[in-house]
């Protein structure tokens, strides 16, 4: 398959952490699920720190945020705005917009980001 092969699903876990230490909440998530942080990943914002890729390549991220603490998905789309179209023909609403994703809500309550695709690197 390659790199052509499209790229869409689920791309990861985020941990939303209402805090002011967002460097002890990486190391106690980090220990906790037994991966290392990975420093290499990082984007450069402030507000968020990178684990190594978890079972099956999984993209597991701390964010800093102010709402609750939270455990939100990540679905990875090519095309973002189509499929948040074919997500909100299923039920979902759009929370709003950031950046170059989307923040939606499933009919169940439960909050998901809507983000490119990305290539990340294989898991070692």
């Amino acid at each position: 398959m390659g790199d052509t092969a499209r790229k869409t699903g689920l791309q990861g876990f985020i941990i939303d952490c209402r805090t002011d230490d967002i460097d002890g909440a990486a190391r106690f998530w980090s220990e906790a699920l037994r991966l290392k942080l990975d420093p290499a990943a990082d984007s450069g914002d402030p507000g968020y720190r990178h684990l190594e890729a978890g079972p099956g390549g999984l993209d597991i991220e701390i964010q800093k945020v102010d709402h609750d603490s939270r455990v939100h998905l990540d679905l990875q789309a090519e095309d973002v705005a189509a499929e948040v179209e074919r997500l909100v023909g299923l039920g979902a609403t759009i929370f709003k917009q950031v950046k170059d994703w989307v923040v939606m809500e499933a009919p169940t309550g439960h909050r998901f980001c809507v983000v490119p695709a990305r290539n990340r690197p294989p898991p070692k």
